[in-house]
């Protein structure tokens, strides 16, 4: 489906975006943002979650690090900002207690493969905020902190490629073109399965702010929005192409650029794209409305994340291995921005017209 433009037509600013200091020495994989306060975790290619303090600089001091093994591959924070875990080709995920008195990271989960998404999670009658790992050894493990040992185990058919959690659900996309819905209510079992709308390989998956919902994104410049509960699958969710361009050579080629990641505005519950295109854009997915789409950058944008209270869009511009590593070349940039969100760009519009 097509969806409609902004109202207002009007591209939107970059001026304004500032540079952090001291950026990763490799791509980055992965952005996430405090809850509480403006502490950003970069995730990135060249072993390290870094931790940004956004609180006293604009363009940021490096605070903390987490060392690993490999690659980076997801990185995210407790519910109360104390917390941030990192995850990646090292099979590991080690846990930083930022309110340690500077006790060194933590290894909190182990698989047989490289993990490629964590995050943290509340249990029923946890007093502890818990995680949960998706590798490529084909297995999602449910950690208590205080345990070695998973405290449950999900079996897959294919290896994990993205997943994402809130409130009481988490999603986990894989190889094959499933998408595993898990109640966290009952973590150790798999609610329902659904095969993927999108026609090829899903890199990234973001839940609704309220968990009715998960937002999928595909390498072939495709989006789809996916409800839950089995009325509002069959009568709201959609799928729609973007990040793609008319080739300006032939009138019959279309460049179709790979989502990198989404976003969802903490407040407003807008969602963010970005791909290979070097773009980034906003969505109102209820009016099915684009509300922004923003300059290209000189090169890819692998990440993004809005911070805790939606004024702040961070976005990674680093190379994104969609063409493999002979195109990792020492010329592209590597640099992590910070946008700060007009509040006209992210709020929900209502739309006269066609829906």
């Amino acid at each position: 489906m097509a969806f409609l433009s902004s109202p207002r037509h009007v591209p939107g600013d970059l001026s304004n975006d500032r540079q952090l200091d001291s950026p990763p020495d490799d791509s980055t994989s992965s952005l996430a943002w405090s809850p509480v306060e403006n502490y950003l975790a970069v995730g990135s290619w060249d072993c390290r979650v870094r931790i940004y303090d956004i609180t006293k600089s604009q363009t940021g001091v490096v605070a903390a690090a987490i060392e690993f093994g490999g690659p980076v591959l997801s990185c995210h924070w407790s519910g109360d900002g104390q917390k941030v875990v990192g995850a990646g080709a090292d099979k590991t995920a080690r846990m930083l207690d930022l309110g340690a008195n500077g006790a060194p990271a933590q290894q909190v989960a182990a698989h047989d493969a490289p993990i490629r998404s964590v995050r943290f999670f509340d249990a029923p009658n946890a007093n502890a905020p818990m995680v949960v790992t998706g590798s490529w050894d084909r297995t999602v493990k449910f950690w208590d902190l205080r345990s070695a040992t998973p405290a449950a185990q999900l079996a897959l058919p294919e290896r994990v490629y993205a997943l994402d959690a809130r409130n009481k659900l988490l999603v986990v996309v894989t190889a094959d073109r499933q998408n595993h819905l898990v109640n966290l209510e009952q973590w150790g079992t798999i609610w329902r399965t659904r095969q993927s709308p999108l026609n090829h390989q899903s890199r990234v998956v973001t839940c609704f702010l309220d968990g009715s919902g998960f937002a999928l994104g595909s390498i072939e410049g495709r989006v789809s929005f996916q409800y839950t509960s089995d009325q509002d699958h069959s009568n709201k969710s959609y799928s729609f192409k973007c990040h793609r361009q008319r080739d300006k050579t032939t009138d019959n080629l279309t460049n179709v650029w790979t989502i990198n990641d989404i976003s969802v505005h903490p407040i407003h519950g807008i969602f963010s794209t970005c791909g290979s295109d070097g773009t980034f854009q906003f969505w109102d997915k209820e009016t099915k409305c684009r509300l922004n789409l923003y300059p290209r950058v000189e090169g890819q944008i692998s990440a993004t994340a809005f911070n805790g209270n939606g004024s702040l869009f961070a976005y990674a511009v680093s190379y994104d291995w969609s063409k493999g590593y002979m195109f990792n070349t020492p010329d592209l940039p590597n640099k992590i921005m910070l946008h700060p969100v007009v509040e006209d760009d992210c709020k929900p519009r209502q739309i006269i017209g066609r829906r």
